[in-house]
């Protein structure tokens, strides 16, 4: 090896080192980024990387294009998932940060084994409520995703804007749009809002998966 290619291979491994701590920065409970996006951009996880649960088309619905949720609204979250383990399982609770608002789910979700499972269809299951900011499509919210027995799964969701082929899904209650960017995080953000999850109402699951 020349001496010109052992300072580039460790100046390789010196970067390869540290980009599990760069990726690591600002990917924590309470990430939101603001990034380019197309509407077709929803998430998808393979089971090998989430205990398990093959995820797909998750997103959080967001405000009609060229609005915005204001601080004080409501987002809900829209997933599908497959659970492939041995034993049936069951979404029990979400988490976020609480400096983003509330996190609630309606009901636990059941999660036979092999059956694809949507989330948020007909009504909305899992929402965040009390946001503490507006949004206006285009960020992602960092969530964990606490299963019986898969344990947590932490994800980060993309927000897409209620348009094109997502522009007929119910939003969230309470869910009030401001008509532009200028809606401010004074509007009506709810006060010391904390990750729970609330089993208390029964919902409606969607085999088809959005």
């Amino acid at each position: 090896m020349t001496r010109n290619s052992r300072h580039w291979a460790i100046a390789a491994a010196a970067f390869l080192a540290a980009a599990p701590v760069l990726a690591g920065c600002g990917a924590g409970f309470d990430a939101i980024t603001n990034q380019p996006y197309t509407p077709t951009e929803a998430l998808s996880v393979s089971a090998d990387k989430a205990k398990g649960i093959d995820i797909s088309q998750a997103f959080f619905l967001g405000p009609d294009s060229g609005s915005q949720l204001a601080a004080g609204a409501a987002t809900p979250l829209y997933l599908s998932l497959v659970n492939t383990n041995k034993d049936a399982d069951r979404l029990v609770g979400v988490g976020v940060d609480p400096a983003l608002g509330t996190a609630k789910i309606a009901s636990p979700v059941d999660l036979p084994v092999q059956q694809r499972v949507g989330v948020g269809k007909p009504t909305p299951a899992i929402v965040i409520e009390g946001l503490k900011k507006p949004l206006s499509g285009g960020e992602s919210i960092s969530v964990q995703l606490q299963f019986a027995k898969a344990g947590v799964v932490p994800l980060t969701v993309p927000v897409i804007t209620r348009s094109r082929e997502f522009k007929d899904l119910p939003q969230a209650p309470g869910a009030s749009p401001a008509p532009s960017a200028t809606a401010t995080s004074e509007a009506t953000a709810t006060p010391e809002a904390t990750a729970t999850a609330s089993p208390s109402a029964s919902t409606g699951h969607d085999e088809s998966g959005h």
